[in-house]
């Protein structure tokens, strides 16, 4: 697999891309195209979000069985970290870092069964879309991992300081694979 944009550490996972945003500015500001369908990275949206996130964050590790997700930051920096749990993946077992900032705007988008999480260093705005609506999934493919767990490998630059009591409550990565290998196999 080549490089991708944004990525600092690990490599590519199968499933993911990137996409670098054109960001056209004059003396008025600046306009930017962040989805354009078909050109796009592989992802059919059936729901957008906005997520706002203080200096501190961290998101994650989560992962879902029912969507790909694509996130952008528009507003700010943030850092993502994905282990691919896919089974049948040529990745699985592997993880990746990437930079996302709204100065050098890139879109990543990432596969299903992707243990995926953020983590933010100044406040941030970024867009969220998912290929089906949080209304069709219900907590049972919302499923997670505690994201200092030594088995993702993922090296934040940071320790956050501000992660969900959900998430801090997080188990491990193996247990995390056991629930949705079972899941799975049902």
């Amino acid at each position: 697999m080549e490089q991708q944009a944004g990525l600092i550490a690990g490599r590519p996972l199968a499933g993911t891309a990137t996409r670098a945003i054109e960001v056209h500015a004059d003396d008025r500001g600046s306009f930017a195209e962040y989805f354009v369908d078909g050109v796009d990275t592989g992802l059919d949206p059936r729901q957008w979000s906005v997520v706002r996130s203080q200096p501190g964050t961290l998101r994650g590790m989560h992962v879902h069985l029912g969507h790909d997700e694509y996130i952008s930051p528009i507003i700010g920096h943030c850092y993502v970290g994905l282990y691919d749990l896919r089974p049948e993946s040529p990745t699985v077992g592997e993880w990746a870092l990437y930079e996302l900032s709204a100065h050098d705007p890139i879109v990543l988008t990432f596969a299903r069964g992707t243990v995926h999480g953020w983590l933010v260093d100044e406040p941030t705005v970024h867009l969220q879309a998912t290929s089906s609506t949080y209304t069709d999934y219900g907590s049972d493919d919302n499923n997670g991992c505690h994201w200092s767990d030594p088995e993702l490998g993922i090296p934040w630059p940071f320790e956050p300081t501000l992660v969900a009591p959900r998430a801090a409550g997080f188990g491990s990565l193996a247990e995390l694979r056991a629930r949705v290998l079972s899941d799975v196999r049902r």
